[in-house]
């Protein structure tokens, strides 16, 4: 069992990957972060036989565009797998893209982070599916760990520091110290819900129908968690579907529009915050009010949220360096460097 065992891990590549709702990083060992892409498979059924037929980039060019016999489909949900199915061809999917050719000499070692607020059934389902994909052996680490890892935090010191990793699912709340989480809570919103609410003010308001993919757009180029000064903010034109003609049809809004509908998704994430603080333990609290909170994820690039909880919290907030990035930064350094050894679960 040994040699062979041995024989298979010969020249393999452990790597770490961040299994995001709304994207996947795979980051490889000795290497960094070697492949980024959507979490989004295209299914093309044929005669009653369904098959693959794109991944990554390409299926998410296919969202909302497909004819009937292909689906675009998105395996998880709220930081979970919801299709594992669908996941194991995912994950299998983007190993094959790292490993190239020599996949079949390849028998790695992965770690991958979950949610810290996943169940062990939710946990299972990532390890089955990261294992059945090829894995020798799979880790797992809890999202807000890795953050904070990837973001430069001292969580192997006898310090409390705060981290706020916001997903295209979740939104990590955790208070880490000594390698371990002294307080976390999980949040079911993130990047999606933010887009659901654009989406929904947008037919509230204006009879309008909009994908998914526009949200995300004027999300990313627009998004702000505060009313801009003048109240009004930049101009933004949409494209969608009349509800009430039903033909296509443009309109423009603006980013007072957009703070409006993100203020409940942005609401709750405040609220995930307060709460963490609140059952935060007294010396713990006292380095958080040095320490300050440390956003990371896509959703810390939301224009002004910093601020916007800077006011609320009355505590200092600052953005990590590569917010995009700090998750497959922080498994993959957990990966490599024995310093972080422990904080790797296997189950």
């Amino acid at each position: 069992m040994g040699f062979f065992s041995n024989l298979l891990k010969f020249g393999s590549q452990n790597m770490a990957i961040d299994l995001g709702t709304a994207n996947t990083l795979v980051y490889v060992e000795g290497q960094g972060i070697i492949l980024n892409e959507p979490s989004v498979v295209a299914i093309e059924t044929l005669n009653g036989i369904k098959r693959v037929k794109a991944v990554g980039e390409d299926a998410k060019m296919m969202m909302g565009k497909t004819p009937d016999s292909i689906e675009a489909i998105r395996p998880l949900r709220d930081g979970v797998i919801a299709d594992i199915e669908i996941a194991e061809e995912m994950i299998k999917h983007f190993i094959r893209k790292v490993h190239g050719k020599k996949s079949l000499l390849r028998y790695p070692e992965i770690v991958i982070c979950v949610p810290s607020g996943s169940t062990s059934v939710e946990r299972r389902a990532i390890r089955d599916a990261a294992s059945n994909a090829g894995a020798s052996q799979v880790f797992l680490i809890l999202e807000p760990m890795a953050a904070a890892i990837g973001a430069d935090m001292p969580v192997t010191e006898p310090v409390g520091s705060m981290v706020v990793d916001i997903g295209g699912g979740t939104t990590e709340v955790a208070v880490l110290s000594l390698r371990g989480l002294a307080y976390t809570t999980s949040v079911r919103t993130g990047g999606d819900k933010m887009d659901e609410a654009i989406v929904s003010y947008v037919r509230r308001h204006h009879n309008l129908l909009i994908g998914e993919s526009t949200a995300e757009r004027i999300k990313k180029d627009y998004g702000i968690a505060r009313h801009p000064e003048d109240g009004i903010g930049e101009q933004i034109t949409l494209k969608g579907r009349d509800l009430v003609n039903g033909v296509p049809k443009e309109i423009t809004i603006n980013q007072a529009n957009i703070a409006e509908a993100l203020s409940e998704p942005i609401g709750a994430i405040v609220e995930g915050v307060r709460i963490a603080l609140e059952n935060t333990a007294p010396e713990l609290a006292a380095d958080i009010v040095d320490q300050g909170i440390v956003l990371t994820g896509g959703g810390a690039l939301i224009q002004g949220l910093d601020e916007h909880l800077r006011e609320e919290t009355g505590l200092p907030v600052s953005i990590a360096e590569d917010p995009l990035s700090c998750v497959a930064l922080g498994t993959g350094r957990a990966m490599e460097d024995p310093v972080y050894r422990g904080v790797l679960m296997t189950a």
